[in-house]
């Protein structure tokens, strides 16, 4: 009798993105496995795996986007099936983590939600995250188990590469963004500026001052979530002020939380760039955005993953 000892790889997916999860799944060469992820006529979530997972690496695609709560939810008990079920290593791909913004206590009796989340997903049997931009790095730190955080700037720094912009300054919304305006900067040969704002409220930003030059220069404003727009909108302003010539924006996650979508319509900015992390109802879709695919990079990331090489390597320039 000859043992089999070769790991199958499965693709699962939740309705938080599914699209994403097919295109992933196309770039491997394969299809989403086949499972129910439902509601009980009580509002409960069902799950059904319908093909077996015994011995297998199942990954799980779904971002915690809105519905936050359910696309998180779904997620859990994914993995908990997957875990009852014998799979071998289950691996939790979330493009965008909900939640990672509540990461630190800034008053007295907060929670650390976001450290909660992964308390969560490890419990529910996950044995391995892979995610996209993280809004603070140290969310890696909350998890006992691998955790391979992606950059979306590689994407966002072909694209603009490709615009072949000239006198280019690329921007930083605040100084707590700097390392991560540094990074684009650096792929497109550009300079960078920060903007200098405060928040006197949630969803409330002033720009206070400006560091660097941007006058005569196409700049491109860099966050990781655009959720109100509220600080692109106002930032750009203020570049425009400091004699910019043409201003762009991107970001990874497109929260796109109303007024987002009016404010960017209405707004100097000429371009929002986001990546598909977040699916985007046509609602929200509007002719200032262009949407970037994150398939690619994820699934090249899937690859390494079940093949045990090198994940950072994908990024070696």
């Amino acid at each position: 009798m000859i043992l089999e000892d070769e790991k199958k790889l499965l693709i699962f997916s939740g309705n938080a993105n599914p699209a994403l999860a097919t295109e992933i799944a196309a770039y491997l060469g394969t299809t989403v496995g086949n499972a129910f992820v439902g509601r009980f006529n009580n509002g409960e979530i069902q799950v059904m795996l319908e093909e077996s997972v015994r011995g297998a690496h199942a990954f799980l695609i779904q971002p915690t986007c809105n519905p936050v709560n359910d696309s998180l939810m779904e997620l859990l008990i994914m993995a908990d099936a997957c875990r009852r079920a014998s799979a071998r290593n289950i691996t939790a791909v979330l493009p965008y983590y909900g939640y990672a913004r509540q990461d630190r206590k800034t008053r007295g009796r907060e929670p650390i939600t976001a450290k909660l989340i992964a308390n969560l997903l490890i419990t529910s049997g996950v044995t391995r995250v892979v995610t996209m931009d993280l809004h603070a790095g140290q969310i890696q730190g909350f998890f006992d188990i691998p955790v391979d955080h992606l950059p979306g700037v590689p994407i966002l720094a072909e694209y603009f590469a490709a615009k072949h912009l000239e006198d280019l300054v690329v921007v930083s919304p605040d100084l707590g963004g700097v390392t991560r305006a540094r990074q684009l900067a650096d792929r497109l040969h550009a300079d960078i500026a920060i903007l200098d704002k405060r928040r006197p409220m949630p969803g409330v930003a002033e720009i206070m001052n400006l560091i660097g030059c941007v006058e005569g220069r196409n700049a491109v404003i860099i966050d990781d979530i655009v959720d109100t727009a509220g600080s692109l909108v106002e930032g750009a302003k203020a570049l425009q002020r400091h004699g910019a010539k043409e201003v762009y924006a991107c970001c990874t996650h497109p929260v796109l939380s109303a007024p987002a979508c009016e404010r960017l319509t209405n707004s100097i900015i000429k371009e929002i760039v986001v990546t598909n992390t977040i699916p985007i109802p046509p609602e929200k879709c509007f002719e200032k955005l262009k949407v970037l695919s994150v398939a690619p990079l994820l699934g090249e990331a899937i690859i390494r993953i079940y093949d045990d090489l090198s994940v950072s390597r994908l990024f070696d320039t």
